[in-house]
């Protein structure tokens, strides 16, 4: 039997290698666990839909190329969290922070 632990799912399509390492360094800093998959849609935002739609605790991170973006389940298509198209190491890494942190019910950085 598989059992698989709650995540923030975070969604990819050819992520820019340093978003992504600084979004999860983010999560891991929160004591979150994730999970990383590769889709092939074209959209930061319904990458971003499926994975908090998809993920156990409702927190899902969509990014694209360099674009990033945080949604939690329950939100409608077109109202984010957070996005940013091209986040600097530290916004980046506030993603991150920030969705483990609305799965542990804190104020966001």
């Amino acid at each position: 039997m598989i059992i698989k632990k709650p995540s923030v799912f975070i969604y990819t399509h050819d992520a820019s290698p340093q978003v992504l390492r600084n979004v999860c360094a983010g999560i891991e800093e929160e004591s979150v666990f994730y999970e990383i998959t590769e889709f092939p849609d074209a959209c930061m935002e319904k990458l971003a839909y499926k994975a908090a739609r998809d993920s156990m605790l409702g927190s899902g991170i969509g990014i694209f190329g360099t674009a990033v973006c945080l949604k939690m389940r329950g939100l409608e298509k077109g109202k984010n969290i957070e996005s940013h198209l091209h986040p600097t190491a530290e916004e980046a890494r506030k993603t991150g922070s920030n969705s483990a942190r609305a799965v542990k019910k804190l104020p966001f950085r």
